[in-house]
């Protein structure tokens, strides 16, 4: 047998088990029919290598054991704490007689429908919240640096970047001393987000008493399923929620973005209970040292007031529904006559999609704002291929030039908004551990959409004649982009 005969033989013995591999791998998760036709193309077009791509990008882990242990774990940690908290108890029972008897748990009809969906999936309503939020990040670290410093009893933070940086070493030295005051304090990172940092970054903050855990570092088999959530809770008293990493380039300072535009929340009320639960359910599942019992010294009294009203709404591999999205659709569907909706990437799924063109189509305001000066560029050129559809059916949609815009903000009607760490993509749906913060109030929706409208002045409308005299070279890349965009 010649040589070439041999090669044949042996090129064709891959191909044949390239195929079985990418229908048994494929076919036998349940998965998108979209994100399976994609992936099918590159086990098909790209042998042995597609499928070790495939095995690193894209498996589906929401049915493996550890994530079925870790949403058992949290179902568990949930109605410990209920058993131990009479308060919560009681305020998700009154909650449900208001909503089942018809009352006005909220003005709105619908977003006591909303408020429902949420409470359905473990997550409460709180009453006396009093918000702030930012929109850059000197602010917004500098509040949290002061709070950091007002520390009496402890500080869990988790974050899906820490940068090594000049922000990222000053806010370790903040914590380093707390610690060495003896103020519990627990730092939870992603493993992959933060894969380039030092080995001893933290060796300060573990000497002084600190602990840190990294969540899933395993590079090859855990590059997808990162966690994205960003929390701060400082003794029980206080909670951060929104879009800033920690690192330079939050504080506008790094010259390849620019001035960065973000949303966060800093809550001080009952919505920070969920924050810390939020918290201790992923350091548990994460740390080796340092673990989180559930003691009333985490979950303090406070003083009630009537406040606004907020959900602390978590969703991910470790969730049965994908809870943020579901929001998301509900309030969509809901709204009766704007959608404002700011995101970094928009690559949505049918449902979300065909909500925004429905709602556009039945005369409806609906705005989309994305940054003009992207990070991703194959996510922007597919969220344009979503855009240029959008536009069509009357959506009016624009692109950020002021910097770079990372808020994830969605406002409807002047009365309701969500804030948080999900982006309207599919790999915030699905794949990412995420939270987000439902307001119920109109006050402080106003707020967020004079922001959105602000952000408008400093952006360039895609209007229907730009978007059809783009280049050639434009069009093959949101063709390719939108044709992967089930795995971005």
């Amino acid at each position: 047998m010649s040589p070439l005969t041999v090669i044949a033989y042996l090129a064709i013995l891959v191909l044949v088990g390239n195929v079985i591999l990418a229908g048994f791998v494929v076919f036998f998760e349940r998965r998108n029919p979209a994100s399976s036709w994609a992936w099918l193309l590159v086990l098909l077009f790209i042998p042995v290598l597609g499928f070790l791509i495939y095995m690193i990008f894209g498996r589906n882990s929401h049915r493996e054991k550890m994530f079925r242990e870790k949403e058992a774990y949290d179902r568990h940690v949930y109605y410990d704490y209920l058993f131990h908290d009479e308060r919560s108890g009681e305020k998700i029972k009154r909650q449900k007689e208001i909503i089942e008897k018809g009352g006005r748990l909220i003005e709105e009809e619908y977003l006591t429908d909303l408020a429902y969906l949420h409470l359905n999936s473990g997550n409460w309503m709180t009453f006396n919240n009093s918000v702030t939020r930012f929109t850059n990040g000197r602010d917004k670290f500098a509040a949290l640096v002061k709070d950091i410093r007002a520390a009496k009893h402890f500080i869990h933070l988790e974050y899906y970047i820490w940068r090594g940086d000049r922000l990222g070493k000053q806010l370790v030295e903040e914590l380093t001393k707390k610690a060495a005051e003896g103020v519990e304090v627990r730092l939870l990172y992603d493993g992959i987000g933060n894969s380039t940092l030092p080995p001893n970054f933290f060796r300060k903050l573990h000497k002084a008493g600190g602990y840190t855990a990294a969540f899933l570092p395993r590079f090859l088999v855990r590059l997808n399923y990162r966690n994205h959530r960003k929390l701060c809770i400082i003794d029980g008293e206080i909670g951060y929620i929104g879009g800033f990493n920690v690192g330079d380039e939050y504080l506008g300072v790094v010259r390849r973005y620019g001035p960065w535009r973000d949303t966060h929340l800093r809550i001080v009320g009952d919505a920070i209970d969920q924050m810390n639960i939020r918290f201790i359910k992923d350091w548990n599942f994460t740390a080796k040292k340092g673990l989180v019992e559930l003691e009333r010294r985490y979950f303090p009294v406070r003083k009630q007031f009537d406040g606004i009203r907020t959900q602390i709404v978590s969703s991910g591999p470790d969730t049965r529904w994908h809870n943020v999205h579901n929001g998301y659709f509900k309030m969509i569907n809901e709204a009766e006559d704007h959608i404002y909706l700011t995101t970094p990437y928009f690559v949505p799924d049918d449902g979300i999609f065909e909500g925004l063109r429905v709602a556009a189509l039945s005369g409806l305001d609906v705005r989309i704002l994305i940054p003009g000066n992207p990070d991703h560029f194959f996510v922007y050129w597919a969220s344009m291929s979503y855009l240029g559809q959008l536009l069509e059916a009357g959506v009016r949609c624009y692109q950020y030039e002021k910097g770079f815009i990372h808020a994830k903000c969605l406002c409807i009607d002047g009365i309701m908004s969500s804030v948080g760490t999900a982006n309207m993509d599919i790999r915030s749906f699905a794949l990412n551990f995420e939270v987000n913060a439902f307001l119920y109030d109109a006050d402080f929706t106003k707020i967020l959409e004079e922001d959105f409208m602000r952000d408008l002045k400093s952006s360039v409308e895609i209007t229907k004649d730009w978007y059809r005299r783009r280049r050639w070279w434009f069009k093959v890349k949101e063709a390719v982009a939108r044709l992967i965009s089930p795995m971005l």
